[in-house]
Parts: structure tokens; sequence; C-alpha cells
């Protein structure tokens, strides 16, 4: 039996995961920030995901779901219930497109100003928890390695047969 580490963070990789240790990392950092980003987004009421669509509109404006969808990238069942959720609570409102009756309108609400404070404040919050210790050229190399990672999983996902 191994003697129990004071450090939280399990670092030793699993057998299966030794052909690719950085995509196991990639993997757990992505699972904890989400479970960081849900906690400072819980403060704001919203659940995770919904920020992402607020930030679409709060930039686009007025958007068909249609487009909304293919912005944030998940299933149309799955953004229709956080759009349902962010009607209730007041912070989007949909109409009919004028210009296509068979089209919903999505817009950010007068009342979602305040929101859009907090999901501003939770995400500096979380950079800054996210990225502590690490100075200015670390961030911005991490950055750069960040987007070339993504761009990479883009092409990939990009070749598959659903577009994913």
């Amino acid at each position: 039996m191994k003697a129990e580490s004071a450090d939280p963070v399990c670092t030793e990789l699993p057998s299966a995961a030794r052909g690719g240790p950085v995509s196991h990392a990639v993997s757990r950092v992505a699972r904890l920030h989400r479970i960081a980003a849900g906690k400072a987004l819980r403060c704001a009421g919203l659940y995770p995901g919904q920020e992402f669509l607020m930030m679409y509109l709060w930039d686009a404006g007025a958007a068909r779901q249609s487009e909304l969808i293919k912005a944030v990238d998940l299933d149309p069942s799955t953004v229709t219930k956080m759009l349902q959720r962010l009607e209730q609570a007041g912070h989007v409102r949909r109409r009919p497109d004028p210009d296509d009756r068979r089209a919903v309108l999505v817009e950010a609400s007068s009342d979602s100003c305040a929101l859009r404070s907090d999901v501003e404040r939770a995400w500096t919050n979380l950079e800054e928890r996210t990225l502590a210790g690490l100075d200015a050229t670390e961030r911005t190399e991490l950055a750069r390695l960040l987007a070339r990672v993504e761009e990479n999983l883009s092409r990939e996902a990009e070749s598959c047969p659903e577009g994913r």
C-alpha cells in the first residue's frame, strides 16, 4: 500500500495513459477548470455553459437559436434547455425572427447587464486563480501553446463525420 501524499493533486500517470501524458494532463486540468468555473458562476445564478451563451449574445446582439447552437458547439436540446433557464431567470428573451417566422431570435435582456458584470468578475477571478504563480511571459506562452493545441484538435474535429 502506498503512503498518502500531503499534496492533494494526483500526478502519478495511470499505466494506460503513459503514451499520452499531456492529453491526460489536459483532461485533468479541463475537468478541474470546469468545476472551478461552475463554482464561480453559481454565485451569479448560472449553470456551467450558460455564460458562453450570454457572452455570445452580449457581443453579437440578437441571434438565431441555430447560430447559438453552432457558436457554442453544443447539442440543440442542451442549448434549448439552457435558454429556457436563462429566459425564466429574465436574462434572455426569445421572439420570432421578423425575416423568417420559422426561426427564433434570442437576445440578452436589459436585465442581464448586472449578470454581465458578475460573469466578467467570475472569469477574471478564475483566471487569476488558474494562473497563480505564472509570470506574464509564462501566461503568454501558455496561451500560445493552448491555441496551437486547440487548432490541432479543431482540425481533428472537422474531419469527423459528425462534425465534432
